[in-house]
C-alpha cells in the first residue's frame, strides 16, 4: 500500500518503424581496442512523445525505438508514464526487463516538482512527490534524476512562459529572494532519501529560479551535498549559452542536449555542439548526453540526424 501511495504521488510495438539497415548477413566488424569513442548518448522519451504525440507515449515502443536507432541508453520522462503504470510495480519492472534484454540502460529519470510557492502545504506535497520519484528511480536502477525548482505559476500556460523567454513575475507580495530558502529547504528534505537510495539529483537550468547559472549555483552551493548537483540543458539558455554552460559544467552530472531540426516548437537555437562538448570535456565531464529533440521535422529522420550530430560532437578521439 505504501508503494502504491508513493507511486501515485510521483505521477505528475515497432509497427511502421523503418529499419536503419537492411537485414542480411554481413562480415563481422572487429571492435577497435582502447577507451570508448564518445560520451554515451541516450534518447529521452520526451523526444518522441513531446506531450502531444499520443502514438509515441507508450514506453515499450520508446525503448524499442531507442535500441533500433542505435542509442546507448534511454531516459524516461516520468510525466509520460501513465498513472496506472506507476501504480503497478510489475509494469514498471516490465520496462526494466525489456530495456535490460536489449542491453539498453535506463540511465535517467526526468521529473517535475514545484517549490516556488509561499504555500507550505504545496511545498510539502512536492517534497513527498520528489521522494517518491527517487524511490521509483531506485526501483528501476536509475542513478540520476532531473529535478527543477518549479515556477511561480503566474503565466497563463507554458506557451506564454516561452513567449516571455522563461521570465515570469512572482506572486504578488513576494520576490525571487523569498523563494530561494523555500527551494533550498525542500531539496534538503529530499536528500536523506536520495543518499539512502544512491540517487543523484541533478537540478536543471529550467526556468523558475533555474533561469540563470547564478540561480542554479546559489541553490546547489547552499545545499552543499554530493547528492544535489546539476543537469545541464543545452537549450535552456536563450542568451550567451556558452558562457553560461561553462559555469555549470564543473557540477554537471547529466546533459540534456536539444536539437531543432525543422525549426523549434517554441524557439530555435543554432548550437555549436563541438564547442559545447569541449566546454564539458574540459570540466572533466564524461557522462551521459540525453537527446531531447524539439523540432518540427519528422522524428524518423530528425532523431538519426541528431544522434549523428551528438556522436560527432562528443567524440573522444
Amino acid at each position: 500500500m505504501k508503494h502504491d501511495r508513493r507511486a501515485f504521488l510521483a505521477a505528475g510495438s515497432l509497427a511502421g518503424l523503418t529499419p536503419l539497415a537492411a537485414s542480411g548477413s554481413s562480415p563481422a566488424v572487429e571492435p577497435l581496442p582502447g577507451p570508448r569513442r564518445t560520451n554515451p548518448i541516450a534518447l529521452s522519451t520526451y523526444s518522441l512523445w513531446r506531450f502531444r504525440n499520443d502514438e509515441l507515449r507508450d514506453m515499450d515502443r520508446c525503448i524499442d525505438i531507442a535500441e533500433q536507432y542505435g542509442f546507448d541508453g534511454i531516459e524516461f520522462l516520468l510525466y509520460q508514464v501513465g498513472q496506472n503504470e506507476l501504480l503497478s510495480r510489475s509494469r514498471r519492472m516490465a520496462y526494466k526487463r525489456r530495456a535490460q534484454r536489449l542491453g539498453l540502460p535506463i540511465m535517467g529519470l526526468s521529473t517535475h516538482q514545484g517549490f516556488v510557492t509561499p504555500d507550505r502545504e504545496k511545498r510539502r506535497f512536492n517534497i513527498d512527490r520528489t521522494i517518491a520519484q527517487i524511490e521509483i528511480a531506485y526501483d528501476l536502477g536509475i542513478p540520476v534524476i532531473r529535478v527543477n525548482t518549479g515556477t511561480w505559476g503566474t503565466s497563463k500556460d507554458f506557451d506564454e512562459l516561452m513567449a516571455n523567454r522563461g521570465i515570469e513575475s512572482p506572486v504578488e507580495g513576494y520576490t525571487d529572494e523569498d523563494a530561494y530558502p523555500w527551494v533550498i529547504e525542500a531539496f534538503e528534505a529530499c536528500l536523506p532519501t536520495a543518499e539512502k537510495c544512491g540517487i543523484v539529483l541533478g537540478l536543471e537550468n529550467h526556468w523558475g529560479l533555474g533561469l540563470t547559472p547564478e540561480g542554479i549555483l546559489r541553490i546547489v552551493d547552499a545545499v552543499d551535498s554530493p547528492w544535489l548537483q546539476i543537469t545541464t540543458d543545452t537549450g535552456n539558455f536563450l542568451e550567451d549559452p556558452y558562457q553560461r554552460l561553462e559555469k555549470l559544467a564543473p557540477r554537471t552530472v547529466l546533459v540534456q542536449a536539444k536539437t531543432y531540426f525543422g525549426g523549434g516548437q517554441w524557439y530555435t537555437l543554432d548550437l555549436d555542439y563541438p564547442r559545447i562538448a569541449r566546454i564539458l570535456g574540459d570540466a572533466g565531464y564524461r557522462g551521459w548526453v540525453s537527446l531531447e529533440f524539439e523540432g518540427k521535422e519528422d522524428w524518423k529522420t530528425a532523431i538519426p540526424k541528431s544522434l549523428s550530430l551528438l556522436r560527432r560532437a562528443f567524440s573522444r578521439l
